[in-house]
């Protein structure tokens, strides 16, 4: 299915912004809002957009049949990462690169992509050394990860900063249901209890039928639009202050990467239909009321669904250690970490035989205290 309008190919788009005093590369400042140039060091203000009117949505139905305006639409270079399948963006200067994602050298082939032009992007809040510091101090709580790679984490390695596509839906949905209401009460019955007759309460449940209506408006149901980090990692990653987002404009990129989206606009929103069937599903449980529900039919009419395309900020350390890639993902805003944990043999060997040692410890002094 189309993800794109009916419209001329857009200009393509590099990230790279040069210094007017000495023509190195700007890099966008987390800290202090800015783009700073690390050669000589001449700073210059972002322009941000007025959040209350830039971000807006999209409708769903126009992009689905190609009727979205020309200007939502980029045209940008991707490649697709021969290992982990992630799509790297590419600036117009840019040949080769490795992939932030598993370390894989990569190459840009030659052809363009066209794509939905992300609506909002969630500025990093985090520096570089503030991400490492993060990681770090995840690794050290990891006691039986080898030494080798906490050390080789903690060398000062690059971390890559990295804008991860999200697609957001808002719908507005009307739901009829039928199901039963269960109210709980007690009966007393007698009953033989070692030899002798006791009464004893017994639950019931008395079911009555209920049908009825709910309404939910659902805003900004974030979707992840990548299949380059397991959905676990981006789960773990959250929550995002969404509140936060900015107006997309290409100087936020400024000396980081941005990845491609690969789940489709259609399947983000099947799975952001997952979610809302869920929510309305409780919300027809609480509508039932009483100590106990059943739920047997829930019919949904969804209409106004929008969408927009967003960049969060996540940074990235791929390392290979001893023939195995380990991945870590630092929120690029609050700071969260998650990764693969990675484990040290000789490590849990040690702690296995410490902990016999204990046990058997334990074991005689309770021996001799009998």
């Amino acid at each position: 299915m189309s993800q794109t309008a009916q419209s001329s190919p857009a200009p393509k788009e590099a990230h790279r912004f040069p210094c007017p005093q000495c023509g190195a590369d700007y890099r966008f400042e987390p800290r202090q809002s800015k783009l700073v140039c690390d050669h000589c060091g001449h700073e210059e203000a972002t322009e941000q957009g007025d959040r209350t009117t830039a971000i807006t949505e999209l409708d769903f139905k126009q992009a689905l049949t190609d009727q979205l305006p020309g200007a939502e639409v980029i045209e940008t270079r991707i490649s697709i990462c021969p290992n982990c399948a992630a799509h790297i963006t590419f600036d117009a200067d840019v040949h080769a690169m490795e992939c932030a994602f598993c370390a894989t050298p990569v190459v840009t082939d030659t052809g363009t992509h066209r794509l939905i032009k992300p609506r909002a992007v969630l500025p990093f809040q985090l520096a570089e050394r503030d991400a490492h510091e993060a990681m770090n101090n995840w690794l050290g709580k990891l006691w039986l990860a080898p030494n080798g790679i906490q050390k080789y984490a903690r060398k000062g390695r690059k971390m890559d900063g990295i804008y991860v596509p999200y697609w957001t839906y808002d719908a507005d949905t009307k739901s009829s249901f039928s199901g039963e209401r269960g109210t709980v009460y007690y009966v007393t019955k007698t009953v033989m209890q070692d030899g002798k007759k006791v009464q004893k309460q017994v639950q019931r449940i008395r079911w009555t039928p209920v049908s009825g209506q709910v309404s939910r408006w659902f805003d900004d149901v974030l979707v992840l639009a990548s299949k380059a980090l397991p959905k676990a990692y981006t789960d773990a990653l959250e929550p995002w202050n969404l509140s936060a987002l900015e107006p997309y404009t290409p100087e936020y990129l400024a000396g980081y990467q941005a990845e491609g989206y690969t789940i489709t606009l259609q399947d983000g929103y099947d799975e952001a239909r997952g979610h809302m069937d869920n929510v309305i599903r409780r919300d027809v449980a609480f509508k039932i009321g009483g100590d106990r529900q059943r739920v047997h039919q829930v019919a949904t009419i969804v209409s106004d669904v929008t969408f927009k395309h967003v960049l969060l900020p996540v940074w990235m350390a791929a390392y290979k250690y001893r023939g195995k890639s380990y991945r870590f993902v630092v929120n690029g805003q609050t700071g969260r970490v998650c990764g693969e944990r990675p484990w040290s043999a000789w490590k849990i060997t040690f702690a296995v035989i410490l902990g016999a040692i204990v046990a058997t410890g334990i074991g005689y002094i309770i021996a001799m205290n009998q």
